[in-house]
């Protein structure tokens, strides 16, 4: 949406909507893309937040994060993915724990003991089974959030395992998901006040033979065991309305306005 101004009572409109209403804008069946050779993709994907959002930003070996020490959550998580890297042999590691990069107060596991949610990765251990340290370090709470158990290992899960798959199909895969606080409606957990999120956003950049496509999905954090990954489906425009973010700032206009329009489920391999 390039130079686009998203005010926060606008997003936090849009969050509603999407929460309670949510439906999806028809989903386009023909290829579409853009050529990639008038894309530098190699930098400036990561997203950015409005300037009243508390940030810092952290790498890891795996992904890179934007921590927001008011939520105890990110605002975004990044990280790329191939065929080589969704394939590692690195058995999962469960030390949930503390980020040492961290400035300021996070969570940590005494949070979630007991409180009903989910310690939902956002950028999975299952890409991270390439590197050891990779997958150590998906276990800091800079890349957790409280989820619903029935989302985590429902629905959030087969677009985790989708991404996957979609290695086969892209020569890479840039994602990056968050939390979609909205109202907090379900309030904050644990001594350190953990913000539990209303929603969960993911925005796939994918690249094969030269072109690149885009989409976008939003999970309301709820129980999610039984839909189709197309009823979360929508255009990255829909997702930065419900974030306030912008994902690829750094492109021209007219490029970012054509990847993040799409909605093409069949260049997904989504039904």
């Amino acid at each position: 949406m390039g130079m686009k101004k998203i005010y926060l009572v606008t997003a936090l409109a849009v969050v509603a909507l999407v929460l309670v209403v949510w439906r999806p804008t028809s989903k386009k069946e023909a290829s579409s893309g853009v050529e990639s050779s008038q894309v530098v993709v190699d930098g400036g994907l990561l997203p950015v937040v409005p300037n009243s959002v508390k940030e810092q930003v952290i790498d890891h070996v795996g992904y890179t994060t934007s921590f927001n020490r008011d939520t105890r959550l990110p605002n975004w998580v990044y990280w790329e993915l191939t065929y080589e890297k969704a394939h590692g042999s690195y058995p999962r590691d469960d030390d949930f724990r503390p980020d040492p990069k961290v400035k300021g107060a996070q969570a940590d596991v005494a949070d979630y003991r007991s409180s009903g949610w989910d310690r939902g990765h956002m950028a999975p251990a299952g890409d991270m089974k390439w590197d050891e340290t990779a997958m150590s370090e998906s276990c800091y709470f800079s890349n957790i959030c409280p989820q619903h158990s029935g989302l985590n290992g429902g629905d959030w899960r087969s677009l985790e395992e989708k991404c996957r798959s979609l290695t086969s199909l892209y020569d890479t895969l840039r994602i990056a998901c968050g939390p979609i606080v909205g109202d907090a409606i379900n309030g904050t957990i644990g001594e350190n006040k953990v913000t539990v999120p209303d929603a969960f956003f993911k925005v796939l950049l994918g690249k094969k033979k030269g072109r690149l496509y885009g989409i976008g999905f939003i999970f309301s954090n709820t129980s999610g065991a039984d839909k189709e990954l197309r009823d979360y489906a929508c255009t990255i425009n829909e997702v930065e309305l419900a974030t306030g973010m912008d994902f690829y700032s750094s492109l021209s206009d007219e490029i970012e306005e054509a990847i993040e329009s799409q909605c093409n489920l069949g260049d997904w391999n989504i039904k």
